[in-house]
C-alpha cells in the first residue's frame, strides 16, 4: 500500500451521487474491475429485492417496533463498495462521510466513531485534557445534568471521578428544568451535558447564556436530536462539542456509529487524539508525515527524533469506525432530510388524533421547546395522575397488541442499580423525574411507519381507555 494513499482523497471524484462515482475508481492496490464492483453489486441488489418483499400490515400480528432503520439498495452498494476496497478500517468513504455531515451541520469537523456512547464518552474525555489549563474537567468537579436520561450521558462523570448533579424534568418536553440551573450551579462546577431528549431540543440558547456567563463547557448530547434545530440552528452547534448516533434506531444509522463535532479545531484535535489511542500525530488513518517533520519533534522526556506517530499526549483509546458504517452513513445522509419531514409528519399526526380523540384527558401529550423545530424520536404519553395505572400497565397492554414502547430510557437514573450509590449532589426532589419513571413511555414514529401503523395506535391506546373506564364503573 502506497505510504500517502488517503493523500490523494482530493482526487477520488465527489460522491454526491457516490454509487456511479464509486464504481468508476479503482482502490489502489486492489485489482477489482469496474465491471467486476458492477457484476457483484448488481448480484447483491438483487438478493436485497428479495428480501425486501413487504407483508401486508395485519393489526394484532405485525408487530409495530418504536424504532427501526430504512436501509435499500444505495446503502447495500456503497456498502459492497466498501468491502470489496479491503481496506479494513476508516479510510476514503470515512472521510467523506464525516466532510458531508459536517457541511449538513454547519460545523467545522466531525470526528466519527464507533458509537453514540463512545461519543459522549470522547467529548467529556477530551475536556480533562491538561490543555485546557483550570478550566479542564478535573475529578471532583461538578457537572449539572439531568436525572431522567440515557446511562452513557452520565457515565462518563462518574468514570472520570467527577460529580453529576441532577434537575428534575419538565414534564411537558422531558427536558431538563432549566429554573433550576443557577441553584445547581456552586463553585466546582465546570460544565454542563445535557440531551435533547427524544428530539426536542431543550433551550439551548438559555443553557448557552448560563454557561458564558459562569465560564463553563457546554456538551450537547444531540444522540436522538439529528435535524432539530433552536432559533433556526442545528442543535449541537450551540456548545463546546457535541454528539450523534447512528445506532439503527436513530435518525440516520450507520449500524453502529456515533460521531463528536464542535467549532474549535483545537478542541477537536484533542477529541481525535483519545478516540486514535491518545496520539499525538494528527495524519488520517494510511497516511504518513502530514507535518513533514515526522522524525524531528521532540516531546515530554523522549528523545529528540522520536516517531511522531508513535507519541501519545493523551491517555487515549481506540473509539474509531470503519469504512463500512461510513459507507451506509454516506447513503443515509442522503436521505436524512426525508427522514426527518416524515418523524414531524407521524409525530403530528399522532399528536392531533390523540387531541380529536380525546385521549389527552388521560395522557399528558408531549410539547415542543418554543423557538424549536424538534426532529422527534419518539411520541411520548405520560400518565395522568387520577388514572389508576402504571407505565408498565399501558406497556404491558401495547406489548399484547404487538406494539412496542419504551420508557423514557433509564427513568431516574439514581433508581438504576449502577447509579445508586455514585457520588452525585440533587438540586429538588426530582419528583418529576419519578413521575416519568412511573408513568411515562413512548412510542414510533420513524419513518418506517405508515398510517395504518399510526391509526392501530391510536386505537390502541382508545382500547386502553375503554379498559380504565370499565374498571371504573
Amino acid at each position: 500500500m502506497p505510504p500517502k494513499v488517503w493523500g490523494i482523497l482530493h482526487e477520488i471524484p465527489d460522491l454526491t451521487r457516490p454509487v456511479a462515482a464509486v464504481a468508476n475508481w479503482q482502490h489502489p492496490g486492489h485489482c477489482f474491475s469496474v465491471s467486476t464492483r458492477e457484476e457483484v453489486v448488481r448480484a447483491a441488489r438483487e438478493c436485497l429485492a428479495q428480501e425486501q418483499k413487504k407483508s401486508a400490515f395485519l393489526p394484532g400480528v405485525t408487530y409495530v417496533p418504536p424504532s427501526g432503520k430504512v436501509v435499500g439498495a444505495e446503502e447495500l452498494e456503497l456498502l459492497v463498495h466498501a468491502s470489496l476496497d479491503l481496506w479494513l478500517t476508516a479510510g476514503r468513504f470515512t472521510e467523506q462521510f464525516e466532510r458531508e455531515l459536517a457541511g449538513r451541520l454547519g460545523t467545522r469537523k466531525v470526528a466519527m466513531t464507533n458509537s453514540g456512547s463512545s461519543a459522549n464518552l470522547l467529548a467529556f474525555a477530551a475536556l480533562t485534557s491538561k490543555r485546557h489549563g483550570e478550566r479542564r474537567l478535573a475529578p471532583g468537579t461538578e457537572i449539572i445534568t439531568v436525572a431522567a436520561g440515557f446511562p452513557t450521558t452520565v457515565a462518563p462523570m462518574v468514570q472520570y471521578g467527577c460529580i453529576p448533579v441532577f434537575l428534575d424534568v419538565d414534564l411537558a418536553t422531558h427536558n431538563a428544568d432549566l429554573t433550576l440551573l443557577e441553584e445547581a450551579r456552586s463553585e466546582r462546577t465546570r460544565a454542563v451535558m445535557l440531551a435533547h431528549t427524544l428530539g426536542n431540543p431543550f433551550d439551548v440558547a438559555k443553557v448557552r447564556d448560563f454557561c458564558k456567563r459562569h465560564g463553563l463547557f457546554l456538551v450537547e448530547d444531540c444522540c436522538d436530536a439529528l435535524g432539530a434545530t433552536f432559533d433556526g440552528k442545528h442543535v449541537g452547534s450551540f456548545g463546546d462539542l457535541a454528539t450523534l448516533s447512528f445506532y439503527p434506531a436513530h435518525h440516520i444509522t450507520t449500524g453502529e456509529g456515533g460521531a463528536v463535532f464542535g467549532r474549535s479545531p483545537t478542541t477537536m484535535k484533542i477529541v481525535e487524539s483519545f478516540r486514535d489511542w491518545g496520539r499525538d500525530c494528527w495524519c488520517a488513518t494510511g497516511c504518513d508525515d502530514t507535518c513533514g517533520k515526522r522524525f524531528d519533534w521532540q516531546l515530554g522526556t523522549l528523545p529528540g527524533g522520536y516517531d511522531h506517530k508513535y507519541t501519545y499526549s493523551e491517555i487515549g483509546y481506540n473509539l474509531k469506525s470503519t469504512d463500512f458504517q461510513a459507507a451506509i452513513g454516506i447513503a443515509q445522509l442522503a436521505r436524512l432530510t426525508d427522514f426527518v419531514a416524515k418523524r414531524r409528519r407521524n409525530h403530528e399526526y399522532l399528536s392531533q388524533a390523540f387531541r380529536e380523540r380525546g385521549l389527552d384527558s388521560l395522557f399528558l401529550l408531549p410539547q415542543a421547546t418554543p423557538r424549536s423545530e424538534p426532529s422527534w424520536f419518539g411520541f411520548t404519553v405520560t400518565l395522568r395522575e387520577h388514572v389508576p395505572a402504571a407505565r408498565s400497565d399501558l406497556a404491558r397492554f401495547l406489548e399484547e397488541r404487538r406494539i412496542g414502547s419504551r420508557p423514557l430510557f433509564a427513568g431516574n437514573l439514581l433508581r438504576q442499580p449502577a447509579f445508586e450509590s455514585i457520588p452525585h449532589r440533587v438540586v429538588g426532589d426530582l419528583r418529576q423525574t419519578d413521575i416519568t419513571m412511573n408513568r411515562s413511555l413512548w412510542v414510533g414514529v420513524w419513518p418506517g411507519l405508515e398510517q395504518v401503523h399510526l391509526d392501530y395506535i391510536v386505537a390502541s391506546f382508545e382500547a386502553f381507555r375503554a379498559l380504565y373506564a370499565k374498571g371504573n364503573e
